[in-house]
């Protein structure tokens, strides 16, 4: 059943001439910032049965959501201005305002719905590598208001100098909750935040997607899940073309990020749907931002240029 619906967003990849160049002019996201070291009280890191908000395994919980839906996800870090569109606003506020871009999305997307989500970073690179996180009651707090207004969250680890498994294990508990997803971003697997690009392997997100199945597997979630994966440079993701993507219960979305020109974000997209190992691709864009040294796309692309990308995103977030 998954691979059928999973062959909806297999889609024909033109061939394209451009290249990304590897270079320290490529733009990527500035501001990580200082944050609570470690999380006071941490989730337990296996859930039982009666702690699941939801489950059963229906029909509806086992097809992908993204197999007739466009996601247009909000993000950032609650308590940061400055990372992003989710902490300029309230809860309540922003439920409101990605609503207004969902609708913009429904009407741009042809015969497909649209789903809301707040996309939140949980885990913050430090210089040196190390990650501050986010309190887990206000995390759970925006999972539970995301809930009453039918919308879903990514929750989002920046990785630092751990592994990559280290990373995912963080996250994990959070699946207890049916409409929570998971993030992973290789910008920021490095000591050296804001000055080096960081990286990943194929093998460690496949070991990602695996570790992700397994225990969703022993604690008896039900349903498919997503993990999303960031690239702009190819650097990113070591040896690319070993990445799996045919995991039974994860829904691996390759997501293009970065912020420039219409061209530059365009190149940035094609490099990206080159990797056909990968078929189900997300897209990012950056409002205008107010503070020193951070970038934006300029002009941003309307949800009608976005929706004409080849292959059309399925996921669509806003910084």
């Amino acid at each position: 059943m998954f691979m059928k619906r999973l062959s909806l967003f297999c889609v024909l990849i033109l061939a394209l001439a451009a290249k990304l160049s590897a270079t320290d002019d490529m733009p990527y996201r500035l501001f990580p910032s200082l944050y609570r070291k470690a999380s006071l009280v941490s989730l337990p890191q296996t859930v039982t049965r009666s702690s699941l908000k939801g489950g059963g395994g229906s029909l509806a919980e086992r097809v992908p959501m993204l197999a007739n839906n466009t996601v247009v996800a909000f993000y950032g870090h609650p308590s940061s201005k400055k990372m992003g569109i989710l902490g300029m606003y309230s809860k309540e506020e922003l439920a409101n305002r990605i609503r207004t871009y969902a609708d913009y999305y429904d009407q741009a997307n042809g015969q497909d719905g649209v789903v809301s989500a707040y996309y939140i970073i949980y885990g913050t690179c430090w210089p040196g590598g190390e990650i501050g996180y986010l309190k887990d009651s206000t995390l759970e707090e925006y999972i539970i208001y995301a809930q009453s207004r039918g919308m879903i969250v990514f929750v989002d680890h920046q990785i630092g100098k751990y592994t990559v498994k280290e990373a995912m294990e963080k996250i994990l508990p959070f699946l207890k909750y049916p409409n929570v997803h998971l993030a992973i971003d290789p910008e920021w697997r490095t000591l050296t935040p804001m000055k080096e690009i960081g990286s990943i392997t194929a093998d460690e997100l496949n070991q990602a997607q695996r570790v992700m199945q397994d225990y969703m597997i022993a604690n008896a979630i039900p349903g498919i899940r997503m993990l999303v994966v960031h690239q702009f440079q190819d650097k990113m993701i070591a040896n690319r073309d070993r990445v799996k993507a045919d995991y039974d219960r994860v829904l691996l979305v390759h997501t293009a990020d970065g912020f420039g020109s219409p061209a530059v974000k365009k190149t940035s997209y094609a490099n990206n749907t080159k990797a056909e190992n990968m078929p189900v691709k997300g897209f990012k864009l950056f409002f205008k931002s107010e503070f020193p040294l951070a970038g934006w796309d300029n002009p941003i692309l309307s949800p009608a240029e976005v929706m004409a990308l080849d292959p059309r995103p399925s996921l669509i977030m806003y910084q």
